[in-house]
């Protein structure tokens, strides 16, 4: 007799996703096809409520909206949050900033239950669309399981606007999904890991759809957001289908949390994962070369230096980078890796 079949799998993506210039005024008609109710807070910062959270407002004619000003994405902002909005009564939540915000919305919005609409002003990592949130804490950075938002609306004028250092994060962030996926592939034939073929697909075309269009991607050239931005939010996608980080998160990002963990220095994550991308991929005997060209090409740090780090403090994160996580296997192994193959890899790849 065969056993019974039993899996079940959920996965949350977006409802409506509106991107393209001057896409701002859509807000109201996404807030309608949500069913989201009357009563929302906007959760934003001081500079992207100039940025976009004005106009924002000024398109909600008709709804009773409460403003929350939070600053950076740490579960202490994340309970001021939530008790402003449960005060409020919100039926949902409008997340209008950067990365930090709308990591801070997903979570404010899965903990009360109630739907969250994403704002980009920036698009500094993949996160934009994803249902993975990170917060920060005295023991560093960590990844949770979030709400995934009910619509998206990506302002490629307002993006464009931001720093372009912002966007050249984001797309080193989707780069760096090439050494993930090889630790996924890695963990699934070494380990046996639970893999999706789609995720995985998902993860990869987002990466090299930002290295195909890299010459594009420069400062103060909106088409450059518009090519950019399409794979961004596919990069997310692929965290909400797998139901987890994996197709975008291995050694790299290991090492970029262990860098905001010793040695922060004022360094963007997606600029950590790109650095310790071009690492990851030496160790699997990958194209490091191509991954440090399309980083150059966009404008994005590919040494130590660009990063703040002295040459022994990138040495030290890549050696101690297998303890920010002891339950996902990647090209680092259970122990990690020595001192001296770290300096070796970081010197043959002119990251030191």
């Amino acid at each position: 007799m065969t056993e019974e079949f039993m899996k079940t799998k959920i996965v949350e993506l977006p409802r409506n996703i509106i991107a393209g210039h001057d896409v701002l005024g859509c807000v109201k008609e996404v807030c309608a096809q949500v069913h989201s109710g009357r009563t929302c807070t906007i959760i934003t910062g001081g500079n992207t409520m100039k940025a976009a959270g004005r106009t924002v407002l000024e398109f909600m004619d008709g709804y009773d909206v409460d403003v929350c000003n939070v600053g950076e994405a740490t579960f202490d902002n994340a309970e001021k949050a939530e008790a402003q909005v449960r005060e409020f009564g919100s039926d949902f939540l409008l997340a209008v900033g950067g990365g930090s915000k709308i990591d801070l919305t997903k979570v404010v919005s899965s903990n009360l239950g109630i739907p969250f609409i994403s704002i980009p002003t920036s698009a500094a990592h993949d996160g934009i669309a994803s249902n993975r949130a990170s917060l920060k804490s005295e023991t560093g950075s960590k990844s949770i399981t979030s709400a995934s938002p009910m619509g998206v609306i990506a302002d490629t004028a307002v993006i464009a606007k931001a720093p372009f250092r912002l966007l050249a994060s984001g797309c080193a962030d989707v780069i760096s999904n090439l050494t993930a996926l090889k630790d996924w592939d890695f963990a699934r034939r070494l380990q046996n890991e639970t893999f999706s073929r789609t995720a995985y697909t998902l993860s990869q075309y987002a990466a090299e759809s930002i290295m195909d269009a890299a010459d594009m991607i420069k400062p103060n050239f909106e088409e450059g957001v518009w090519l950019a931005i399409k794979p961004i939010l596919v990069s997310g996608f692929s965290m909400s289908v797998a139901g987890s980080s994996r197709p975008t998160s291995g050694a790299e990002h290991m090492i970029s949390h262990m860098i905001d963990l010793k040695y922060n220095k004022g360094s963007l994550h997606g600029e950590q994962c790109g650095v310790a991308s071009i690492l990851s991929m030496y160790l699997h005997g990958g194209d490091w070369e191509r991954i440090r060209d399309a980083l150059t090409v966009i404008g994005a740090p590919t040494t130590a230096k660009g990063l703040n780090l002295t040459d022994e403090e990138l040495v030290d994160a890549m050696v101690h980078a297998h303890e920010i996580r002891s339950d996902r296997f990647t090209i680092l192994g259970s122990n990690g890796i020595s001192r001296d193959v770290a300096e070796t890899v970081a010197r043959k790849t002119g990251v030191i």
